[in-house]
């Protein structure tokens, strides 16, 4: 941070909401020597590369196996598909997330029962998965949204008390820990994407799944490949899901960069918390939190703007050329394609309420130090330009 504060009427460079760019020519010459030894070999479907990354993230999570796939979608459902989740069954969820995380479920024709978030974490509320719990329950889905983890020791102790497993979507949260152990050990199996704006991005869709249950392992890595134990002697039915060569080889060389990439998205992290509080915004803007004994990784830096003054921020910043997203705008249990399962608007009041005021600031781990300035700068800006909805609601009248 500058030692003169900008002034919030300066005109703005523009500033992106993150540059895959800028990563990529940091270790460009790393990631074409990978991928020009896959070509060499010709090797392109699961083989060594797919299994030393396993090797690799099963060290870097501390679980004792890990299974490469196709998307962190597959992911999900080799999980639930592992644990025998089928018609009938229910899997308790948030109905703030990716549209993936219930997707999953219904694929396998179980049920998803969406459990209320807290309203500072945006995590699954253990309260809410209790009230939840049927004889049908079979799984608890927590997600560690936007890189912090989920409240795990209560989500395991209901578990516990009433016969679930718990998979992790752990799908923005790699590298993220709970009370010293990283995002992936936390439950029965956890789940992982490798989407390129992930904290751990390929060159196109991939996943994991990492657990310490030799059984399950097994399992999954025979589900990966249509369930086919070996010579077309086929189990169960699987999917596809395989995880190339290619993607492996680049997840490698990312990989070893990960912690210096997870360290600046907390420095960039402390620089807006500490930018928020010189521009007098900490008490009109809430910054996410780190708890104690947690540790953030910030696939997302999410701030929520109450009194209806989200979307004309939103604008606003936009028009000024500064990147910012909503994640997410409609929680699942309004989706169209949810209707079936009989849920209203009110229902889950924080979910919603949180889909209408967050906004997601740039927080990649290249973004030069003097972005976040310039973002906290027209975020002042257009906050005070944005009347509170009941004052336009009261002007229209």
């Amino acid at each position: 941070m500058s030692d003169q504060i900008l002034s919030c009427n300066a005109p703005c460079e523009p500033v992106p909401f993150i540059s895959l760019v800028a990563q990529h020519q940091t270790i460009a010459h790393e990631v074409t020597a990978a991928v020009g030894r896959v070509l060499a070999e010709q090797k392109f479907i699961l083989g060594e590369e797919v299994s030393s990354l396993e090797t690799e993230i099963a060290k870097y999570c501390d679980s004792r196996s890990a299974v490469g796939c196709a998307s962190g979608t597959d992911a999900l459902m080799l999980a639930l598909m592992a644990l025998g989740v089928g018609p009938g069954d229910e899997v308790i969820t948030s109905p703030f997330t990716f549209f993936a995380t219930a997707s999953a479920i219904c694929r396998l024709g179980a049920k998803p029962v969406f459990a209320d978030i807290d309203p500072v974490t945006f995590n699954i509320n253990p309260e809410a998965v209790e009230a939840a719990i049927t004889p049908n329950t079979k799984v608890i889905m927590p997600v560690h949204l936007f890189g912090l983890c989920s409240d795990m020791e209560r989500l395991w102790r209901i578990a516990v008390r009433h016969g679930a497993a718990i998979v992790e979507d752990a799908c923005q949260a790699i590298g993220a820990e709970y009370r010293g152990r990283r995002a992936g050990v936390l439950g029965t199996i956890g789940c992982f994407s490798f989407f390129p704006t992930k904290n751990l991005g390929g060159a196109g869709d991939g996943g994991m799944l990492t657990t310490d249950d030799a059984d399950l392992c097994k399992q999954l890595r025979c589900l990966r490949v249509h369930g086919d134990t070996g010579n077309y002697h086929h189990l169960e039915v699987g999917l596809n899901s395989r995880l190339d060569a290619i993607q492996a080889a680049i997840l490698r060389i990312k990989l070893r960069h990960l912690d210096q990439w997870t360290d600046a998205r907390r420095r960039n992290a402390q620089n807006y918390r500490d930018l928020f509080a010189a521009y007098s915004l900490s008490d009109e803007i809430m910054l996410p939190i780190e708890p104690r004994e947690y540790k953030h990784v910030y696939n997302q830096f999410t701030v929520r703007i109450t009194g209806g003054r989200r979307d004309g921020v939103l604008q606003r910043m936009r028009a000024n050329h500064v990147g910012s997203m909503i994640y997410y705008p409609i929680p699942l249990h309004v989706q169209p394609c949810f209707e079936f399962l009989g849920h209203r608007i009110g229902e889950f009041p924080e979910a919603e309420a949180a889909s209408r005021e967050v906004l997601s600031l740039p927080i990649y781990p290249e973004m030069p130090a003097h972005h976040g300035e310039l973002v906290v700068r027209q975020l002042k800006a257009a906050f005070s330009q944005t009347r509170p909805q009941t004052e336009v609601r009261r002007a229209a009248a």
